[in-house]
């Protein structure tokens, strides 16, 4: 035998060779002992425990109450911040899905972050809602584009013209995933119309016509957005080429 060997040849072939846990490092009361013990995590001195009292007898401090009831300066609006992000968040979700341009996008995640659900009813759950919202600002757009929505230049068109026009137009409603959507969410065609109305009414109450993600409504259109603006040339030195 060798200085590095430390066991005899074929000492090992029949002995049993255990994987469970704790097997080669501790015994197997230790082991049972500690697989216990860290079913509840490791406890050292310095934890605590935050937004309960610290035993049945005692009362709920009165921080933590008014933390809870969204009443300390620290937590004024939180339930309201989290239902925009929510309204937007799935709103994102749905435009992702349905492969909508960038302007279509922020187009319906202005229009839903900023709007009152309140007026919907029982019908006012943030999916049903954004579908519809999306379908209204995608039909609303592409018939901006197509000239559609210009009603003096519509009646100027003659019939065939507008025929063409309307041909060419591609409501939401054709799009398949779209309609795979409406369905998992519970909206049939009565219900998509009723809400379309009613977010109709809500645009023009709430004042959201045109809302957009990002962009301010107040801009004065006759100057350049910022991020148009050309950036400022290098002056090179005289004499350079």
């Amino acid at each position: 035998m060798s200085d590095g060997d430390f066991t005899e040849p074929g000492i090992l072939d029949h002995l049993e060779v255990s994987q469970r846990p704790g097997d080669g490092a501790l015994s197997r009361v230790d082991a049972v002992k500690d697989e216990r013990i860290r079913r509840w995590d490791v406890v050292t001195p310095s934890a605590t425990i935050i937004g309960r009292a610290r035993d049945p007898r005692h009362a709920l401090g009165e921080n933590l109450r008014r933390l809870h009831d969204e009443q300390h300066p620290a937590m004024q609006g939180h339930s309201a911040r989290m239902h925009r992000l929510d309204k937007a968040r799935i709103t994102h979700a749905f435009c992702n899905e349905l492969d909508l341009t960038p302007w279509e996008r922020d187009r319906a995640l202005g229009l839903m972050t900023e709007l009152d659900l309140t007026a919907f009813g029982s019908q006012r759950a943030i999916t049903k809602v954004a579908l519809v919202a999306i379908r209204y600002v995608v039909d609303e757009e592409r018939k901006r584009r197509l000239g559609l929505t210009d009603t003096e230049w519509v009646q100027d068109q003659p019939p065939d013209r507008l025929e063409s026009l309307y041909d060419e137009f591609e409501s939401m409603t054709d799009d398949g995933r779209y309609r795979e959507l409406i369905d998992e969410f519970g909206l049939d065609t009565t219900s998509v119309n009723r809400l379309t109305r009613t977010l109709r009414e809500q645009v023009d109450d709430q004042g959201l016509e045109g809302a957009v993600l990002g962009r301010s409504p107040y801009r004065d259109p006759s100057l350049p957005a910022i991020r148009e603006r050309p950036s400022p040339s290098v002056e090179q030195p005289a004499g350079s080429d």
